[in-house]
């Protein structure tokens, strides 16, 4: 009976000290739960006005870019030079092997609109820097360096197009010479892209008009 008795007092004893025990745990965890709620609330509407933000700004910019949105109107001409000469450098080596007056006239024209886009890219339109690393400065150099080589061999190549037209009626030997000329100012039109893309994707010069006066009259 004593026995019974004293099985039954550790057993309600022990049963008192699980449900305390028990009681402290689950009023922890409550409070844990509550923060673990409340911070998951702050989360998702700290995510909504984010979202939202993001898409307010998403759905006010314009899906076409108008002109003077641009820092600077370089990018959108310089492209125009590289293709036209390259182009009317690949066509008069072809066309010494044809040498077509038409294809001349075709050349001339291209090499013409080349010349013009390169200039204004390099002259009118050419981005005004600030703020330039020393490395980057020197980047800058040697793309001005082959832009200037690019405009010079394009209008030397253009003046002596027109001499072989209208002087020597189409000659293969001065075909041969403009060829050589328009092979410079292809070089060098590919040399100054080159700079020009290290410029932009190396050394970030550019892009929303970081480094750049945001002047569209240069």
């Amino acid at each position: 009976m004593k026995t019974i008795l004293l099985s039954i007092v550790i057993l309600f004893a022990s049963l008192s000290v699980v449900l305390a025990h028990g009681g402290k745990k689950h009023k922890r965890d409550s409070v844990k739960t509550a923060d673990s709620i409340a911070m998951a609330q702050q989360h998702i509407a700290g995510d909504t006005v984010h979202h939202h933000d993001e898409g307010m700004t998403h759905d006010e910019k314009k899906i076409t870019a108008d002109l003077a949105d641009f820092p600077t109107l370089h990018p959108l001409i310089v492209h125009f030079a590289i293709v036209l000469i390259i182009v009317a450098a690949a066509m008069q080596l072809l066309n010494l092997y044809f040498m077509k007056k038409e294809i001349s006239w075709i050349i001339t024209a291209i090499l013409f609109a080349g010349v013009l886009a390169a200039w204004f890219a390099s002259k009118n339109f050419h981005p005004h820097t600030h703020g330039l690393t020393e490395h980057a400065k020197q980047v800058l150099a040697q793309h001005d360096r082959w832009a200037d080589w690019t405009v010079n061999s394009g209008i030397v190549a253009l003046i002596l197009q027109l001499l072989n037209l209208f002087l020597f009626k189409n000659m293969r030997w001065a075909a041969a010479i403009i060829a050589m000329v328009l092979a410079v100012s292809a070089y060098s039109v590919a040399r100054a892209g080159h700079y020009g893309a290290q410029l932009v994707h190396i050394e970030g010069i550019g892009p929303q008009g970081k480094y750049l006066e945001m002047e569209h009259e240069h």
